[in-house]
């Protein structure tokens, strides 16, 4: 292995560099307001909304998990990432609603929908996922990274006549919370949007280093085919076969197919960790604009993370590369491939989709807090202090998630595997609350916040199930058949349509909301004003690139359907 030279440092340290001037930039401008912190002054562009959106996404979660998901099962997770279509619905369908609105949170719009108990609601429900997936999933990410591109196991520090070793996992961790922390306070959602534009291209030309000479090293793309291929499932399925049997217990097609749309539409289309960068756009052109740019954006990590780590997987199968743990495929092709100048190219890759996640999540967090919770109870706060509020809260939600990582990984044998799993016990009640909300103005306020509390409960029981799995004997029992033997996908939909069903059963009967309440949040509601300027906002370009990434999708699925 080639250990870390002194050029590797000399890039890592231009990109760190880079960084700081960004941040000085930023902490110069004006930012007197929560409007200026949390949202950039509602002034960004489709180049920052996109880029921020795509390094957002594209963090610990891919660069440690989906590689991690590619060398342990190949391709069963790439419905995930391709994604872009759900985009497009976020661009067409979601951003006039939002852009129109002024919100400044979801549960915010929610509120405007249905009622003050919905937002309470969905904050509650936002915050604990921030806890369970972004935080744990992200600081965990960080600590494999460092670990593995350094080579190090343990520090041995002296104190005051004591000796220990330290896990670098840990030092490595919380270093990356410390670094991306104070940064993000001292600039906010503008030091988020513009690092991205920094941090998305270089990450974006470390990870296609890593495909070139690890598909060089492996003997071509027909040789990791080969070997992949040879990984077949017991019910017959190669790891490049995009389509699983209906029996797979982990992937079956017709659980992977809608269970991952539905996890697709809440996170990009609902999700406050996203739909933060389109509320934060100038106008609705230049938030569709952002959304469809971070949708071609969206058509890169199966390729550029995913690929990696069944190339990982190819080259232990060579006796290449000592893969032990699947989380590690991508770090490891880091420290073992790349050549001198090239791995502090591709760290600063690493590092910046890793502090970009943590930076969107604080963020994310604080305004959640802040806006939703803190203000409601002290509405006469001053911008200063509420801006003060949300960085103490963000320091509160990051504690819990580090607290949690043990337990984490309980759930998933691989970092991807249980971020999909998690999200899928959240994702149905939001989607089908604002789904619904949206298209079908007959939905009331008792109907959305049922399907929020019915999904939030049936996903948070599952996960209890999951947590405490192998304390379970009686394999025969209902609940075991139910909340732990069902596949997890399988439990999402039938959680979705339980939703869905009990949505519509409840708005049929009680009282839905005044239409002068509703006045542009539904398609029905909205006013021939603002149809216009929505119409106003689009043009035949818009239309050419969303054919041309569904092309690419569709396309996609007919080379790796079987």
């Amino acid at each position: 292995m080639v250990g870390f030279h002194y050029l590797d440092w000399i890039v890592l340290g231009a990109f760190f560099l880079g960084l700081v001037a960004i941040i000085i930039w930023v902490s110069r401008m004006k930012e007197d307001t929560s409007a200026d912190y949390f949202l950039a002054g509602r002034d960004a562009t489709w180049l920052a909304i996109g880029a921020s959106i795509f390094a957002s996404n594209i963090g610990s979660e891919h660069l440690v998990g989906l590689a991690g998901t590619g060398a342990e099962s190949g391709m069963a997770f790439a419905h995930w990432e391709m994604h872009g279509w759900i985009i497009l619905i976020l661009a067409w369908v979601f951003v006039p609603f939002y852009s129109r609105s002024f919100v400044y949170t979801m549960p915010e719009f929610l509120e405007r929908r249905y009622n003050a108990g919905a937002r309470s609601l969905l904050s509650i429900i936002s915050l604990v996922s921030y806890v369970l997936t972004k935080v744990a999933v992200t600081v965990y990410a960080g600590g494999i990274v460092f670990k593995e591109v350094f080579n190090l196991d343990y520090i041995h520090l002296q104190l005051f006549g004591l000796s220990m070793d330290i896990d670098f996992f840990w030092v490595g961790a919380i270093g990356l919370v410390i670094i991306t922390g104070i940064y993000t306070v001292i600039g906010g959602m503008k030091a988020v949007l513009y690092t991205s534009i920094l941090q998305t291209p270089v990450l974006l030309i470390g990870s296609i280093v890593i495909v070139i000479v690890g598909l060089i090293k492996v003997g071509g793309w027909g040789e990791l085919q080969a070997i992949c291929n040879a990984n077949v499932t017991e019910f017959g399925d190669p790891m490049m076969s995009l389509i699983r049997s209906p029996k797979d217990p982990e992937f079956p097609w017709t659980g992977v197919l809608l269970g991952s749309a539905i996890i697709g539409w809440w996170y990009w289309c609902t999700d406050q960790y996203i739909v933060q960068r389109v509320l934060s756009g100038r106008n609705q052109m230049q938030s569709r604009r952002g959304s469809i740019f971070g949708a071609y954006l969206k058509l890169l990590p199966v390729f550029i993370f995913l690929i990696p780590g069944m190339i990982a997987y190819a080259l232990k199968q060579k006796g290449l590369l000592p893969l032990e743990d699947s989380d590690s495929a991508f770090p490891l092709l880091v420290s073992y491939l790349l050549p001198i100048g090239l791995k502090g190219v591709v760290v600063g890759g690493l590092v910046a989709a890793l502090m970009s996640s943590l930076a969107s999540l604080f963020n994310s967090s604080s305004i959640l807090f802040t806006v939703d919770f803190y203000k409601k109870f002290k509405p006469d706060s001053s911008e200063k202090h509420l801006v003060r509020v949300g960085r103490m809260a963000t320091i509160v939600i990051v504690i819990l998630g580090v607290a949690w990582i043990p337990v984490m990984k309980r759930i998933g044998e691989v970092l991807y595997e249980y971020l999909q799993n998690v999200q899928s016990f959240l994702a149905p009640g939001i989607a089908s609350a604002f789904f619904l909300g949206v298209f079908w103005k007959r939905v009331t306020p008792a109907g959305g916040l049922t399907a929020l509390i019915t999904g939030f409960t049936l996903g948070m029981t599952r996960l209890v199930f999951d947590i405490f799995s192998d304390s379970f004997t009686n394999t025969e029992t209902f609940y075991y058949r139910i909340f732990i033997e069902t596949n997890w996908l399988h439990y999402e939909i039938y959680n979705f349509f339980i939703c869905i069903a009990l949505l519509i059963g409840v708005s049929l009967v009680t009282k839905r909301a005044s239409d002068e309440k509703l006045i542009g949040l539904t398609f029905a509601s909205s006013t021939p004003q603002q149809r216009a300027e929505t119409r106003a906002s689009w043009n035949k370009w818009d239309i050419i690139n969303t054919v041309v990434i569904m092309s690419v999708i569709i396309a996609f699925y007919i080379y790796f359907w079987k």
